[in-house]
């Protein structure tokens, strides 16, 4: 069974990245997508997997955009950044304080949360990091603009609400058409490192929506809004308008908004969104040539 797992995994290795999108799309959303003419979402997502404006690289980057964050919103709606070593050391790990985040900037997925840094030794910290370290991200989904992001490690503030709880990944899609047209969804993920997470998507004035995103269980009944709506609104807004989409995930803590990423490929065009129809219609406010029209 090894070896078949081998074998697998080395001939997808060598697959072009058109074919290995093409395959993923079909085996994950269930129909082979349009590259040529896209219409879906996915298909639009699958894309810019292939095509990226160059600027998505220092921007997916989760060190360097915190640069352009502080530049669009202000250093505010930062997450507090405890280190951000060249080399994970005993000395840096003694340093941290009892709880704590690990992250590393050239992926998704790299998250460990340290509630209390007495049960996490310093031994099993360091090899997650050579883990994630060693993971060539663009070929784990193709995502071109991954390629070229120096993997590093770093560390951030463990966020927690009122209750102790780490917060909800507000994940706020942002479709920009002229002149200065904007729709937004906002997909909730609660209790993400929990035993029961859910997925949510509702729209700007906080209506729940006929959407299951992907492997996401829908709540049984829709999530009270953030304290702060219009803020959170506002921010993605701003951080959002120089391209004709992006997902600016964002949390919301005792009346704080701050900034998670910005993800130009979300699901890297294979994450499936229910009914089909979604699909096709997040596609059609998804218009390429805004861009060259917002440039103008």
């Amino acid at each position: 069974m090894l070896l078949v797992k081998t074998l697998i995994g080395a001939a997808k290795a060598c697959l072009p990245d058109s074919v290995f999108l093409r395959i993923a799309h079909r085996r994950k959303v269930g129909r082979f997508p349009n590259l040529r003419n896209p219409e879906t979402f996915n298909e639009k997502i699958l894309h810019r997997c292939l095509y990226p404006d160059p600027r998505y690289i220092d921007l997916t980057d989760k060190l360097k955009v915190r640069e352009y964050v502080a530049r669009k919103v202000g250093l505010l709606h930062l997450i507090p950044l405890l280190s951000d070593p060249d080399v994970f050391t005993e000395d840096v790990y003694e340093r941290l304080p009892s709880t704590f985040v690990m992250k590393a900037n050239h992926g998704s997925g790299f998250v460990k949360v340290v509630k209390d840094k007495s049960l996490v030794p310093f031994q099993e910290l360091t090899a997650l990091s050579e883990q994630w370290l060693s993971t060539h991200f663009y070929r784990v989904a193709r995502e071109r603009h991954y390629r070229t992001i120096e993997p590093r490690i770093f560390f951030e503030s463990l966020l927690l609400d009122k209750d102790g709880k780490i917060p909800a990944d507000l994940k706020v899609h942002v479709f920009n058409r002229p002149p200065g047209e904007q729709t937004i969804f906002i997909t909730v993920i609660s209790d993400r490192f929990g035993d029961n997470p859910r997925g949510d998507t509702y729209d700007a004035s906080w209506r729940i929506q006929d959407i299951w995103h992907g492997h996401y269980q829908r709540s049984e009944t829709p999530a009270p809004p953030p304290e702060k709506l219009d803020s959170l609104l506002s921010v993605a807004s701003t951080l959002a308008n120089e391209f004709e989409y992006v997902r600016v995930d964002l949390y919301e803590t005792n009346g704080n908004i701050y900034f998670g990423e910005l993800t130009f490929t979300p699901g890297a065009g294979v994450f499936p969104l229910r009914p089909a129809e979604v699909d096709y219609a997040w596609g059609r406010l998804f218009d390429p040539n805004v861009l060259r029209q917002m440039s103008r």
